[in-house]
């Protein structure tokens, strides 16, 4: 299991609900769909929770290590081991009719067949692709689609869903990967012996990808709801998301997504109003509003 998600995002204003945690600040939530998003159905950001589509996907804190025949585990590593960094990769670009999702942490993945049937309680199809080895550790590919539609996801609160079932088992089945992911300090056995300084890791830049669209890039410290939280701010603005990647690398959220504004490429200004307003965004405090 790991952590590192890409998503190709397209956006609709459907009301999904989410239940691993509770997102603030969103007004509408955002849709994986093949248009820009409707400027009617924009508004301002409002205080509102979305949950998430399945109870199943909730992140419990986990207290125990877990029982020796987990199939995700396949006990190989002493527990003495450097525990590797933790990546989940959520792609919707490699192949256009499957979300992609890639999983490595270090070579301590079993079979993986608790993650792929919390994956089915979703309301998903999930297939295995296949399993590759580099220096990094094993690769563990799975192909995804809606078992409704037979289409790849494209829900914007979905791939969060997907991303947070995948760490809740790494959580569940692989304890020692709690002090590896900013999660672990919340719902892991373990925090993170490290923090990481919001300011200092928020990176964002846009720049052109031909005449059609741009490229923003965005990496940021991770948090639960992260992915719908940056398409709803990148469509707050009339932005439309047209396909990216999304990773979650250990402590950190690292995303691409090619962006357009009416068919276009974003002229410098817009380039600049989309920057500042994540910027704004991913930065600011979490004391809420109300509180005061």
């Amino acid at each position: 299991m790991a952590s590192a998600a890409n998503c190709v995002v397209y956006f609709s204003s459907n009301t999904n609900y989410l239940t691993v945690s509770e997102l603030k600040n969103h007004s509408l939530p955002a849709t994986f769909v093949s248009r820009p998003p409707n400027n009617n159905t924009l508004g301002k950001r409002s205080h509102y929770s979305l949950r998430l589509l399945s109870s199943t996907t909730g992140i419990n804190p986990r207290t125990a290590a877990p029982s020796a025949t987990a199939v995700e585990n396949d006990g190989s590593f002493p527990d003495t081991d450097m525990v590797p960094t933790p990546k989940v990769i959520i792609d919707q670009d490699s192949d256009p009719d499957a979300t992609v999702v890639e999983i490595t942490f270090g070579d301590r993945l079993g079979a993986l067949l608790d993650t792929m049937n919390a994956l089915k309680s979703l309301g998903l199809n999930v297939t295995k692709a296949n399993v590759y080895l580099d220096s990094s550790g094993k690769h563990n590919k799975f192909c995804i689609t809606k078992a409704s539609t037979g289409r790849k996801v494209e829900e914007p609160e979905l791939l969060e869903a997907i991303r947070l079932t995948i760490i809740n088992n790494l959580l569940e089945f692989h304890p020692e990967s709690s002090s590896q992911l900013a999660m672990g300090a919340t719902f892991g056995a373990e925090p993170p012996k490290e923090t990481v300084d919001v300011d200092i890791a928020t990176r964002i830049r846009v720049h052109d990808d031909g005449p059609d669209r741009s490229l923003l890039y965005v990496e940021t410290a991770d948090h639960p709801g992260l992915l719908v939280e940056l398409v709803k701010t990148i469509t707050d603005i009339n932005v439309a998301v047209e396909s990216g990647e999304f990773d979650t690398e250990g402590l950190l959220a690292k995303a691409k997504f090619h962006v357009s504004y009416k068919g276009k490429a974003l002229i410098k200004p817009l380039q600049q109003v989309l920057a500042n307003s994540l910027r704004y965004y991913l930065r600011r405090p979490t004391t809420e509003e109300a509180s005061f």
